[in-house]
């Protein structure tokens, strides 16, 4: 074989040709391996490789799981991050829940927390009423509530229609609306009738159109509503307008004709804005869909 030696002077490299013994003897000064020797070697090598390998393989899978806990996690950050701002109305105009977001969404919106957060919220509408109004007593002290998600839950038909994760099909939720088979949202329930009972006129506003008059007004009272002041709905004339416009008219109506409105309850933001305005607003948690 060619082995490079060098001399120790300036001169280039010689090459010089050794056998394989002589180049062990020129390398070395103890003796070479013997075959058993070398083998024990080889054997105790492979061991090492295996056993690294395997280490390498199970970190693999370590480091996977811990991705994939990872992936989770930044999912549920992420779909838990766009319902909040829904609900702070940064996030608008929204046809459907993002898909990777549905499952978030339906568990919010049938689970306790949903439950708690609307109780919250109307444990402040009472607070705020504990304190703010001088009712006149004269029959114009109002309040106004919005009633799909307010007063009557949805979550039925959106229970077979995706938590929002599916496009509205207007005609399909119509046709359910008149079955009135919706649920009475209990924490409003409780208040609407706490309200009346203070002699505050109440006003039903609602985006559903007015051929559902019969089947609204049945549902209301088989869901445990009643007493009411007037339940006010879309006709042909608002179907042009946007859900906001169409409330602030109809409330501009009630305060022509001298009535002072309280307060405001409704789960969209296009319940509760737009003027004129009440003394106060609440909303109501729903992140399945978005009216404006």
């Amino acid at each position: 074989m060619i082995f490079k030696a060098r001399t120790g002077h300036p001169y280039p490299t010689a090459h010089v040709t050794r056998s394989p013994h002589q180049l062990y003897k020129f390398n070395h000064t103890s003796p070479p391996l013997s075959g058993q020797e070398m083998a024990r070697n080889l054997v105790f090598i492979l061991a090492l490789t295996s056993l690294y390998i395997g280490l390498a393989a199970a970190d693999w899978n370590i480091l996977n799981k811990k991705s994939k806990s990872r992936d989770a996690s930044s999912l549920k950050n992420y779909c838990e991050s766009w319902r909040i701002n829904v609900e702070l109305n940064n996030i608008k105009d929204f046809e459907v829940v993002p898909q990777e977001c549905v499952d978030h969404v339906k568990h919010y919106m049938t689970s306790s927390q949903y439950t708690a957060d609307s109780e919250r919220a109307i444990e402040e509408v009472r607070l705020y009423l504990s304190s703010c109004c001088t009712l006149e007593g004269d029959g114009k002290d109002a309040w106004i509530f919005d009633v799909d998600d307010t007063l009557l839950s949805t979550i039925p038909y959106y229970k077979k229609h995706g938590f929002g994760g599916e496009k509205l099909n207007a005609t399909l939720f119509e046709s359910w609306m008149k079955q009135s088979k919706a649920p009475a949202l209990d924490h409003t329930l409780k208040f609407f009738h706490e309200i009346k009972d203070k002699g505050v006129k109440i006003f039903l506003i609602s985006s559903r159109s007015e051929t559902l008059r019969s089947a609204t007004v049945e549902n209301l009272i088989d869901a445990g509503y009643h007493g009411w002041s007037s339940l006010i709905l879309r006709g042909l004339e608002d179907d042009f307008m946007k859900v906001q416009q169409y409330k602030s008219e109809a409330r501009r109506a009630l305060t022509k004709e001298g009535y002072r409105i309280w307060g405001i309850i409704g789960d969209q933001w296009s319940s509760v804005e737009g003027l004129p305005g009440a003394k106060r607003t609440f909303k109501l948690p729903n992140s399945m869909y978005y009216l404006s």
